[in-house]
């Protein structure tokens, strides 16, 4: 198994965790007797998790390395999975949750500083594929929970046999992580604060993923609601419009790493922000289904790679890897999370076209500010040839 391949298994993975927990959250309502308002707030407890551990992640990375940290919370995240289902009250789920957030923040980060240092060995882009990785891991774990709980199997059962899986699986994965290398991190480097926060020099970049989650957000979780609203599409129609954008979305992340080394990461942030802004137009402007999953299409197409080159440059940027990709993910994270409200408040006290109409305009941005995603100088370690492999601790 060759580095990248494994990095790759590990985004796989964490995406399938992911996609597992959220298909089987009707069973754990129905069983806990959750009401409605009692499940929101238990679902607030993941991200304020994730925020509590991704500030911590930097420090965990710089101290044991973060190929050692990625295969223990990796690992980790994968047993924490049994943990929802097998809450027996909504206080004992929603610190479940909690739990859960954290090991997700703290692997996100590790992982994707892990890639950022493989990326700068190989000398080649590969970070847009990762992500495409995660999304097909998403996929798979939500088709799985879908079937489960199609065939009426309990979630304790079908969770513990997907944690089971995807903890040998990420084991295996993790002996083929690159060991890391002192020159990665320049011994003159101090370890990052136990509680890292973004750096002055982050914040551009954090503006731009900003802009992009943001964009990528607002649609994902609003592109049904505006096709039924705006364009009158039916049901199936109107859910067409989110797994249209989310397939564009992992289809071009999994072929970005290609448009990456032709165009580079300005050029490539810039095409596909127009490319986006033109969804953007055409969502806001469309009156019928086809031109409202068209421009959502678009809108998937064009922000797929932002991400992935937001948190490259951000973990060369950094004074470490790990400190870069924190300060990034931090600022994101939060975007993730206003994106859907500010949406429909938007909506609500002006129109549907008016809310879009801002989000376009957030891609504006987007796209100007992308001369902040040029290559830093970074260290220049050894190059790796890809297909070694590195076993042991």
């Amino acid at each position: 198994m060759s580095h990248h391949r494994a990095i790759a298994l590990v985004f796989a993975v964490h995406g399938a965790v992911a996609g597992t927990v959220s298909t089987r959250m009707p069973w754990v309502q129905e069983h806990l007797a959750l009401d409605p308002g009692t499940l929101g707030m238990a679902l607030l407890c993941p991200p304020i998790g994730a925020f509590i551990g991704m500030p911590m992640a930097a420090r965990v990375a710089h101290r044991f390395g973060s190929r050692a940290a990625t295969r223990v919370l990796i690992g980790l995240w994968c047993a924490i999975l049994v943990l929802p289902p097998l809450a027996p009250s909504p206080v004992w789920f929603g610190a479940a949750l909690l739990l859960f957030g954290f090991g997700a923040g703290m692997s996100d980060i590790t992982m994707n500083a892990h890639a950022v240092v493989l990326e700068r060995r190989l000398g080649r882009s590969i970070m847009s594929g990762l992500h495409g990785m995660w999304a097909v891991g998403s996929l798979a774990g939500g088709g799985v929970g879908t079937l489960a709980a199609q065939a009426g199997i309990d979630a304790r059962i079908h969770i513990g046999l997907v944690a089971a899986v995807l903890l040998t699986v990420s084991a295996a994965a993790g002996r083929g992580l690159l060991r890391d290398d002192r020159s990665d991190t320049p011994a003159d480097v101090p370890a990052p604060r136990r509680f890292a926060l973004p750096s002055r020099a982050i914040l551009p970049l954090g503006l731009v993923g900003f802009c992009a989650v943001f964009a990528e957000g607002a649609g994902a979780n609003w592109a049904a609601v505006y096709l039924t609203h705006v364009t009158d599409a039916g049901p199936g129609l109107a859910a067409a419009g989110y797994t249209v954008l989310m397939l564009c979305m992992a289809g071009m992340r999994l072929a970005g790493d290609r448009f990456i080394r032709l165009l580079g990461p300005v050029t490539a942030v810039r095409a596909g922000g127009l490319v986006a802004v033109l969804g953007g137009v055409l969502v806001v402007t469309a009156r019928t289904p086809a031109l409202g999953i068209a421009g959502f299409a678009l809108l998937g197409l064009g922000l797929a790679v932002v991400m992935p080159l937001v948190l490259t440059a951000a973990g060369n940027a950094g004074r470490t890897a790990s400190e870069g990709v924190t300060g990034v993910a931090t600022i994101t994270y939060l975007s993730g999370m206003v994106a859907p409200p500010v949406t429909g408040w938007l909506a609500d006290g002006l129109s549907y076209p008016a809310a879009f109409t801002a989000i376009t305009g957030v891609v504006v941005v987007m796209v100007l500010l992308s001369r902040v995603v040029r290559p830093s100088a970074g260290p220049s370690p050894q190059p790796v040839a890809e297909g070694s492999l590195v076993t042991g601790p």
